[in-house]
This record gives C-alpha cells, sequence and structure tokens, in this order.
C-alpha cells in the first residue's frame, strides 16, 4: 500500500505534541487530573451573540454557498476594521474569506509559488506553514533566530539567506511559538527587501487582537504589495467555525478567486454570518475583557516559570505562548515533556513541534486554561524539576 502514497508525502511532518496529547487522553480516561498547556487553542467558548448569529443564518435558509471570495457585507466589515484598527485603508476587493487561516496560507503559496522555489521561514516557528510550502513542490528554507532579533527574521537575515530560487518569506508577528512581536522599523526593513528581490512576503497576523503591551502593526501599513493571514480563530475565539482571511496584492486578485472556486467553492456560510457579528461593539467589548485576563496569565507563568529555573529571554508581547528554555533541567525537551506528563499530569509542546534551532532545549507552555489550573501546573511542575 505504500507505493500508492504519494511521495510528497514523505516529507510532511507529524505534529509531536499529538502523541502528548493522545497519552494525555489515555491518563485522563483512566482517572488522572491532566492540566493541558500544549493546545494552541482559547479556552473561552464562542460568545454567545457569534454563536447566535451562526444559529439564525442555518434557520432562516442562509446555508447555501456563496461567492467563492466571500460574503460581500463580510468582506466590507473586514476593510472597515483595518481603517478602525490600523489606520490603513484596504479595497474589499482583496479580502478573500477562507477556511481558517490555512486555507488562507493554501491559497497564497498556491497561486504564488513555484516548484523547486524556496520560502524563508524562521527556526521556530509554526510547523505546518512548512509543511504547506512542500505540498506545493516547494523548499523551506529554515533561519534560526534567537532573542537577538526577538526570534524574528530581519531585513539582515532574509538578505543573508536570499537566492536566486528564493521566492518568498514569512513573517509572523506575534509568533507561535515565542509570542515575540516585529518592531514597526522592523516589519519596513523586512518588507523593503523582499519586494526589493521581486519576492512575495507572508505576513501571519492570527494573533492580533491579543497583544498586551503595544498595540499590533499590520504589514499593510507599509506595503499594498503583501499577502496578509488573519483568522477569527484565536481572538475571537471561533477555532471550529473555519473562518479566517487573505489579503492579496491587486495583480493576484483574479488568480486567488480562481483558486478558491476550485479548492473551497466557499467558506462556510453559517460561519461567514456568525464572523459579521464579531465586530460589534458588545463582543469586542467581551473579547478585551477575555485578553486582560489571558494578560494576567502570562505575566503569572512568566515570573513564576523564570522563578523555578526556566529561562526566558524575551516576554512574550502577543499570542497566548511562553517559549521557554529548559536546559537547567534537560537536553532532550520531548522527553522532558512525556515525563512531565506521566508524572506529573502536565501536558506541554516540546520544541521539536517547531523546527530544529536548539529545540531539544526548549518548550512551550499555552495559558489556554484558567489561572487556578495553571497555578496547579505550576506547582506540579516546580515539584517535577526538583525531583
Amino acid at each position: 500500500m505504500s507505493k500508492k502514497i504519494a511521495t510528497r508525502m514523505q516529507g510532511i511532518s507529524p505534529f509531536y505534541v499529538m502523541e502528548l496529547l493522545q497519552r494525555a487522553k489515555q491518563l485522563e480516561q483512566q482517572g488522572r487530573d491532566i492540566i493541558h498547556m500544549e493546545i494552541g487553542e482559547p479556552d473561552f467558548p464562542t460568545p454567545t451573540g457569534i454563536i447566535d448569529a451562526g444559529i439564525k443564518s442555518i434557520q432562516t435558509g442562509f446555508a447555501k454557498y456563496t461567492p467563492a471570495a466571500g460574503m460581500s457585507a463580510l468582506r466590507e466589515r473586514i476593510a472597515s476594521y483595518y481603517q478602525e484598527n490600523y489606520q490603513v485603508k484596504v479595497s474589499a476587493q482583496r479580502i478573500f474569506i477562507t477556511p481558517g487561516a490555512s486555507g488562507a496560507f493554501l491559497l497564497a503559496l498556491g497561486i504564488s509559488l513555484n516548484a523547486g522555489e524556496s520560502v524563508l521561514l524562521a527556526d521556530p516557528s509554526y510547523p505546518c506553514n512548512s509543511n504547506f510550502i512542500k505540498l506545493f513542490g516547494g523548499m523551506p528554507s529554515f533561519i534560526p533566530v534567537s532573542d537577538k532579533t526577538n526570534y524574528h527574521l530581519t531585513a539582515d537575515l532574509i538578505e543573508q539567506n536570499w537566492t536566486e530560487n528564493c521566492k518568498a518569506a514569512v513573517i509572523a508577528s506575534p509568533s507561535n511559538p515565542t509570542g515575540t512581536m516585529l518592531s514597526d522599523d522592523g516589519f519596513r526593513a523586512v518588507i523593503d527587501v523582499v519586494n526589493n528581490h521581486q519576492g512575495c512576503l507572508l505576513s501571519d497576523e492570527i494573533y492580533h487582537g491579543l497583544i498586551y503591551d503595544k498595540p499590533a502593526t499590520t504589514a499593510l501599513k507599509f506595503s499594498d504589495d503583501v499577502f496578509v493571514i488573519n483568522s477569527f480563530s484565536k481572538y475571537f475565539a471561533m477555532t471550529g467555525w473555519r473562518v479566517g482571511w487573505l489579503v492579496v496584492p491587486e495583480a493576484f486578485m483574479e488568480p486567488v478567486e480562481k483558486l478558491s472556486q476550485n479548492i473551497f467553492i466557499s467558506t462556510s456560510t453559517h460561519s461567514q454570518a456568525a464572523a459579521m457579528e464579531a465586530f460589534t461593539q458588545p463582543n469586542i467589548a467581551e473579547l478585551d475583557r477575555r485578553k486582560m485576563i489571558f494578560q494576567q496569565r502570562r505575566d503569572f507563568l512568566f515570573k513564576k516559570l523564570s522563578k523555578i529555573g526556566f529561562k526566558i529571554k524575551v516576554k512574550p508581547a502577543g499570542a497566548f505562548y511562553i517559549y521557554a528554555d529548559c536546559s537547567n533541567f534537560t537536553h532532550d525537551s520531548f522527553q522532558f515533556a512525556k515525563d512531565l506528563l506521566e508524572v506529573a499530569g502536565v501536558a506541554i509542546t516540546p520544541g521539536k513541534d517547531f523546527g530544529q534551532h536548539k529545540a531539544s532545549a526548549h518548550v512551550r507552555f499555552a495559558y489556554t486554561t484558567s489561572l487556578p489550573r495553571l497555578e496547579e501546573g505550576v506547582a506540579r511542575i516546580e515539584s517535577f524539576v526538583q525531583g
């Protein structure tokens, strides 16, 4: 049967954390209490206004196909959101509604990347992006980053690593797994160097909204010649609804609509209707209340993990992750995560899920559970590392 599997699948890496999650579920079935700090999903439910809007669309029969680009009203609303939040004018015609941010990445890469071309990525970074590149016959080119560059690609790093077969670079700010952000000057410089090479810049902005210390900056502030990926999953707490969006340069509007028609037909209609409610003032007020809770969790976890002996060189500015150096306790973070789960009942993500650069010395903590559960988790972790 292996001969029938496409050879491209040989290059697609798994999520190592799924092995830990599966084991965590087994332990829970055996009666163990497991504290989940591994999954990057908000623990808050989707706000009721959004749910009600989705239900209403189904009950009223509004569940047919929409245009491939998405509901025009939602595209217009997102365009207004850019004006209100970033003071950036974006034509609604450049905004395409997608089945989550993953759908947006597939469209952006599908219309821009040729087989054999390479794409520059930070190491560490979100693993699915490199697998998407491989799916289209491209080659992910990982550039090691550290706290010295806030765990981001810089214009200098891109310039040093750009080759004649490079096509694009991916920036994620805030990033997964580090939660760090790129400065405005850094953003501008990165865009300039990619455009100078006539390449494509893909800006992953799915954690916008979950920013704690200063406002986020969109790549669209500096250029219209960029691809911007965003989602209703994180800040808007709509993970299972599977709805996101992609902003494309004008020259790519026709090809992205054509590809979207063929791959997706359209994003789930009731999810799009629900997403319209996400921008209402009562809903934004609720989301901002939740953001304050995430910030409290971040501050607690950052302080406590540092006190225990984890080295966290950059305090996360956004998202809901802490990427910590665990070399005081182990030289094998995957085994460390396994042992922590078995012995202490705490599930975290090993660094190898995010790349190769010092992966064995790092783990990711997601603060997507309540503060009392985080407090219990930290107490267990401290007991575990003290032996």
